[in-house]
């Protein structure tokens, strides 16, 4: 595989005027994180943070700026968007491909000391109950003490009135958001598929078992239940935004 640059950044900025369509406010809940992972690492020279599928490096890229000392090493099944970030921020992470809940991906990644802080966004939740309840623990063995978990993403209400009310209130905020001409997901996958220089990584991609979603998304008290049954000690939501939340989980 190998890509130029000028590929790579063409379908990067494509796929951050994609994901606008699908996360609320994403800017601001990239600074959310970026907040927490800078007071949760205050003091320390090079903290050692973990992204959990890192995609083609968004936050990757904007946690080096927030910590320009840190040592990121971003996590990802797919090897397109692998590609893609490890071309065009090439500088920003360490890009280690591997399979989050299966046995092993925690070790894949060759750690030489405790992470910091482990951090996703819109990632996890595509992962079934018993992958992520894996992916929860590997987490927390991965994190020193006081170490945290940060994870954007869809987490619904408990409850029929307060899902459905959080929901609502989202979709109009994402009806409300300009997104121009950017391509949705499915037709940026579509037209990516079709420039040759991304052949070798769709060729590896096609080999890979497509992963499969969940048959309904897990309410915010089941992600609290299976973080604590990981080991974590506090978790709490910093911020949120219908059924959009950053949820911090203390380890």
């Amino acid at each position: 595989m190998g890509i130029s640059m000028a590929t790579a950044e063409m379908w990067v900025e494509r796929w951050e005027r994609q994901q606008q369509r699908y996360a609320i406010d994403r800017e601001e809940r990239f600074g959310v994180i970026a907040d927490v992972v800078e007071h949760a690492t205050a003091g320390l020279a090079r903290p050692l943070l973990v992204e959990l599928g890192c995609g083609p490096g968004s936050l990757a890229s904007r946690l080096v700026r927030r910590t320009p000392g840190a040592e990121i090493v971003a996590v990802d099944r797919d090897p397109v968007l692998l590609e893609l970030g490890r071309t065009h921020h090439a500088d920003a992470a360490r890009w280690v491909e591997a399979v989050l809940g299966d046995a092993g991906w925690a070790g894949a990644l060759g750690l030489d000391r405790a992470a910091d802080a482990v951090v996703s966004s819109t990632a996890l939740h595509c992962l079934p109950e018993e992958a992520l309840a894996r992916t929860y623990r590997d987490a927390a063995a991965l994190l020193r003490p006081g170490g945290v978990l940060v994870n954007a993403d869809h987490f619904p209400s408990d409850g029929a009135f307060c899902s459905g009310l959080t929901a609502h209130v989202g979709r109009r905020r994402q009806e409300a958001a300009p997104v121009g001409q950017a391509l949705d997901w499915e037709s940026w996958w579509a037209a990516a598929a079709r420039d040759p220089e991304l052949a070798d990584a769709f060729a590896q991609r096609a080999l890979r078992p497509a992963p499969g979603d969940p048959d309904e998304p897990l309410t915010l008290s089941r992600h609290v239940g299976l973080l604590r049954a990981a080991g974590f000690q506090q978790v709490c939501t910093v911020w949120q935004y219908g059924q959009s939340r950053v949820l911090v989980a203390v380890r």
